[in-house]
């Protein structure tokens, strides 16, 4: 059965309905306007359900980041990874346009080429998750999540108890989560909400930018602004 975007599935048991705050930022101008009408249903994933059908090669792997920002971080995983299929996940409508303007030259939006392993979801993650199949997951990617600070707000955070089991039930045994936070707060949740887990095992932990990951505006304003951000691997039981 095809994805029904006007149906999704309801949100993990104790979760609220949603994990993101504004879908949009400024107003948006004409180009950016013609970039989600003409551009982004082009390279938006079709078949959630069959996720490697998306994608006009035969992939290695399947990888999925979630809320990608302004979009850096997926180009380059996508640019040096050529024979993964790469899923971008990301609501806000300004971070869409961000990626879409780097991979389209203006007037070509209806008419560019896209890159063959990329595919993005411009809704809530989670349906996503709840969509894919079990186990097709390689790995995940959620490097500097709005840490929801207030105490209030804290189940929006994407590292959630609730959240975990969807987590390990669509990642592979073996399969990584590589996260980065800058904020002490959301830091300090990581540590408590994985080490009372049984699902993930600490493969890998850095305070220093490790080799190999794309580097992120988020970073770069964090360590500029005097924040230290640290690095998680997580790998699937």
């Amino acid at each position: 059965m095809a994805y029904d975007s006007s149906r999704p599935p309801p949100p993990a048991e104790g979760i609220p309905d949603r994990l993101y705050g504004r879908r949009r930022g400024h107003p948006l101008r004409p180009r950016q306007q013609r970039l989600l009408e003409e551009t982004l249903p082009r390279i938006t994933l079709a078949t959630p359900e069959s996720p490697r059908a998306s994608f006009p090669l035969e992939a290695e792997a399947l990888w999925l980041e979630v809320g990608f920002g302004g979009g850096e971080h997926a180009l380059e995983l996508a640019s040096k990874n050529p024979r993964v299929a790469l899923i971008a996940s990301e609501v806000f409508e300004n971070g869409l346009c961000s990626l879409l303007t780097h991979l389209v030259p203006e007037g070509e939006e209806a008419t560019a080429p896209l890159p063959a392993n990329l595919r993005l979801w411009p809704r809530d993650a989670r349906h996503l998750l709840m969509a894919l199949p079990d186990a097709s997951l390689d790995r995940l990617f959620l490097m500097f999540p709005d840490p929801w600070p207030k105490a209030r707000h804290s189940k929006r955070r994407f590292v959630h108890p609730a959240l975990l089991p969807l987590l390990a039930q669509k990642l592979r045994p073996g399969a990584e989560w590589r996260i980065a936070s800058d904020d002490p707060t959301y830091q300090a949740w990581v540590d408590e909400v994985m080490g009372a887990q049984d699902l993930f095992e600490l493969a890998e932990h850095h305070a220093e930018h490790p080799e190999g990951w794309p580097r992120t505006r988020y970073e770069a304003k964090a360590i500029r602004e005097g924040r230290n951000p640290r690095w998680w691997i997580w790998r699937r039981r």
